[in-house]
């Protein structure tokens, strides 16, 4: 999904760096990715073999992260089979979940909060409706949020299962969203991808035989918790708050019936805010991060354009032990307002990994 800050496109380069400072260390197998977002760069490393941690304050991410780090066995849905199959029993993992998200794609559309809040619906005659999304894929996302609902309350799904479910949905949910990328603000005509009909397509399964840890929880708070042999860290670079961003899959995420505020339907935030979005707060934050951290190797991912310059990064990682910084510049994916595409602009940013060598 498109995400800001993700480290997609540096994957390579952030592997590449890493291998070189901690390859020699045959020792090292647990990697904690303490601000997970999408999971994308634990997910990476789940499929290098490692055992990953992984966290993120926002909920929605912490629904990604139990399905693509914590999910590591086949799902095969028993608690359902009846009601989706036709009591047909599913030999494999793959046809279950392929079963599940087609039963879920055919079942009678519901109106509910989404529908509500975040469609033009019923609104047809009040210029003040949120168009976050088409009203059939509103309808949809409702009746597929309630079934999965019903399901884990009625213990017919497994929570790994319930995860799977709600991740699958928030990842296709977001394929049609009628925004800029972001939910800080709609789009005032539905584009064309937002016409598309949501449909549950499976998400990503990365299987193995390693228990891995996720955590829904403050970084600060979760890093005087754990041990870990390489700690990575992607915080927020600038002022905006994730919370504030992605609050419309959050509220689908939870689809706790929360009191919407404003012409963009906020909901409350006040208790995700991130200290690393406060250019007063973030030196202190992270020193005390830093200071906490029980592990062999710190890598922090920083650009050019963050709250903390260079030298205040380099001072603070330099207490812990040996230090040193990698750097690439790269082309910046920007969300054009005023189109339905994605294009690069001209300028370029400079992605920096500091990494210390713990003492």
């Amino acid at each position: 999904m498109n995400y800001i800050g993700s480290k997609y496109s540096l994957l390579p380069f952030l592997d590449e760096c890493i291998s070189k400072v901690t390859d020699k260390d045959t020792s090292s197998k647990v990697f904690c990715d303490l601000f997970s977002g999408t999971a994308t760069v634990g997910k990476h490393f789940k499929k290098k073999g490692f055992q990953i941690i992984a966290n993120d304050l926002q909920y929605y991410s912490y629904i990604l992260c139990q399905q693509y780090i914590g999910n590591h066995k086949a799902l095969y849905f028993s608690g359902i089979e009846k009601e989706i199959n036709d009591n047909r029993t599913s030999l494999f993992a793959s046809e279950a979940m392929n079963n599940v998200c087609q039963y879920l794609n055919s079942i009678k559309d519901v109106e509910g909060f989404i529908y509500n809040n975040f469609c033009k619906g019923k609104h047809k005659d009040n210029e003040e409706y949120r168009l976050y999304f088409s009203d059939e894929n509103g309808l949809k996302c409702d009746a597929i949020r309630q079934k999965i609902e019903s399901w884990h309350n009625e213990n017919k799904i497994t929570k790994n299962e319930y995860y799977f479910l709600l991740a699958t949905l928030i990842e296709n949910i977001d394929k049609v969203a009628n925004t800029a990328s972001v939910y800080g603000a709609f789009l005032k005509k539905i584009k064309t991808s937002a016409q598309k009909t949501l449909t549950m397509q499976p998400a990503e399964m990365i299987y193995n035989d390693i228990e891995h840890q996720v955590y829904n929880e403050d970084a600060n708070t979760l890093i005087r918790k754990i041990t870990t042999d390489i700690l990575y860290l992607d915080p927020p670079y600038n002022q905006r708050q994730y919370s504030a961003n992605y609050h419309v899959l959050e509220t689908i995420a939870r689809y706790d019936n929360p009191v919407l505020k404003g012409k963009t339907g906020m909901r409350d935030y006040s208790d995700q805010k991130s200290s690393y979005c406060n250019k007063r707060k973030v030196k202190e934050t992270f020193d005390d991060l830093i200071m906490h951290a029980d592990t062999k190797y710190i890598f922090l991912s920083y650009n050019n354009e963050g709250l903390m310059s260079f030298e205040e990064i380099k001072d603070i990682m330099s207490k812990r032990g040996e230090y040193g910084c990698f750097e690439k510049q790269y082309n910046r994916f920007k969300a054009d307002n005023a189109s339905e595409t994605r294009h690069i602009k001209a300028n370029t940013t400079t992605e920096y990994l500091h990494y210390v060598i713990c003492k």
